[in-house]
């Protein structure tokens, strides 16, 4: 009689990335999505393009989590309530959800603003409502936190080590 082969899956995982307008959030989110070949999302272009509401874009996270692939996602994820109501939603999916903080100083985000939106006042204007609607993670969310003025291979170095440990 022959044995049955016991398999162990792992569980999907879901890197959340979140951090200041223009910290390096989507730059991380691209290179790390085409390192380890998983799909990229940022829920926030999802709900501005197809202008829907946030209950809209969480159901079509929904969908995409029963993919059960890894996930990179960026975007409605700046509250702690915010990031709590996704990662649930992932948890649901058997994901293991990973939180990505990246870190910028002020003069940097400015800089990179000033350049994006070719005004300093708008610059301003852009940081100040953005910086408003963010918080802080909380310790229980046990973030990893990346500098958004290193390289892609530090900052991809280090949050490995931090997944694995």
């Amino acid at each position: 009689m022959e044995g049955k082969k016991s398999q162990t899956l792992s569980q999907p995982r879901a890197i959340l990335v979140f951090g200041a307008p223009a910290s390096g959030k989507t730059t991380f989110c691209e290179k790390f999505s085409q390192q380890f070949r998983a799909p990229y999302y940022n829920l926030n272009e999802i709900a501005d393009e197809q202008n829907f509401p946030r209950d809209k874009v969480l159901y079509i996270l929904d969908l995409i989590a029963r993919s059960g692939q890894n996930l990179i996602i960026e975007g409605m994820l700046n509250t702690e309530a915010d990031r709590e109501e996704i990662r649930k939603l992932l948890s649901e999916q058997g994901y293991n959800p990973s939180l990505i903080w990246i870190q910028t100083d002020v003069n940097t985000i400015k800089s990179r603003l000033k350049t994006r939106l070719k005004s300093v006042a708008k610059a301003k204007e852009e940081y100040d409502r953005k910086i408003a609607e963010l918080e802080a993670p909380a310790e229980f969310e046990k973030p990893i936190v990346l500098s958004g003025k290193h390289t892609f291979n530090t900052q991809l170095s280090h949050v490995l080590s931090q997944l694995a440990g």
